[in-house]
């Protein structure tokens, strides 16, 4: 028997069209895009039909996101695939949270669009981009931000391959640093500095948000992003969630973790591949799949 972990998307990851078949086609997965769009109207015509420049503004895609992340994993439940552990990148975090009981889907989709809501406002306070830098060590990326100045590492990924965050006026600068040294920068499409200091605003309005919120023990083990250790117990949950949106998301750790852990397969919930392709990077042989569409779903169930 396998011993499954889910990955849950994260933003950045989102595209015209994501979930739709799902819906229709899942009864599961149909009834978390209704509870969406009961808390959020509108939520599931967005995710079938909204553009590509809608879907980027991060007001509408966390809730979004969100939403595809959580129908996605309650489909693979109601085929009876579940998962011992999981991880969820950045914003998927909160759906690992909601999918391992931590919260309900309806108190899940409000804190998404409280938590999307803060992080817009923060960003647009502090303009900031994001870029993924690729064939260069860890080591290097983060000695070019010091040298650089306003721009952080933020995202471990997997070997050779780290995203930062920085003000918007020094990442020209960077990213030449980066070709300098042989590497390599992709501007992300986000519309902010996440997982920087340029969202401490956003950390500290969702941390007095959680203070009122009813966090259960995750009935499953559920990794965080900040210490790519399993969720710790009691009011410790709620600054672990609301230090994430401000922390570095330590992710290639964190797979490295729950593999050590006894995890032997993996399986990305959500629009996209990306996680997909870390843990590819990662362990090239290790059992890993990803579900965004019906006919992935039907793979998975097929070989699991």
């Amino acid at each position: 028997m396998a011993k499954i972990g889910l990955l849950f998307a994260g933003q950045g990851a989102q595209y015209p069209g994501m979930g739709r078949d799902f819906y229709e086609q899942n009864d599961a997965a149909q009834k978390v895009f209704q509870i969406a769009d009961q808390q959020r109207p509108g939520t599931s015509a967005q995710c079938f039909a909204g553009t590509k420049e809608e879907l980027s503004v991060t007001a509408n895609t966390q809730p979004c996101v969100f939403a595809v992340d959580l129908a996605i994993a309650e489909a693979l439940a109601f085929a009876g695939i579940k998962a011992e552990a999981v991880a969820g990148f950045s914003l998927g975090e909160l759906a690992a949270l909601t999918y391992a009981g931590a919260f309900s889907a309806e108190e899940g989709f409000r804190l998404v669009q409280k938590r999307a809501q803060l992080m817009q406002k923060a960003a647009e306070a502090h303009p900031g981009q994001m870029a993924a830098v690729l064939k260069l060590p860890a080591e290097t990326v983060e000695a070019i931000c010091r040298e650089v100045g306003d721009v952080y590492p933020v995202n471990y990924n997997c070997p050779g391959q780290i995203a930062v965050a920085g003000a918007a006026e020094k990442m020209t600068a960077f990213t030449e640093k980066v070709k300098a040294a042989r590497g390599r920068a992709v501007v992300l499409p986000v519309s902010g500095g996440f997982h920087s200091p340029f969202m401490k605003t956003a950390a500290e309005g969702f941390a007095a948000e959680l203070v009122q919120v009813d966090m259960k023990a995750p009935t499953i083990r559920v990794y965080a992003n900040q210490t790519a250790q399993p969720y710790p117990e009691g009011e410790a949950m709620k600054q672990t969630l609301a230090a994430q949106i401000e922390s570095p998301v330590l992710w290639q750790k964190t797979l490295e973790n729950m593999m050590e852990s006894g995890i032997d397969t993996m399986i990305e919930v959500g629009p996209g591949k990306t996680l997909f392709g870390f843990v590819q990077r990662l362990a090239p042989d290790f059992a890993v799949y990803h579900c965004d569409t019906m006919e992935s779903l039907q793979v998975i169930i097929s070989q699991l």
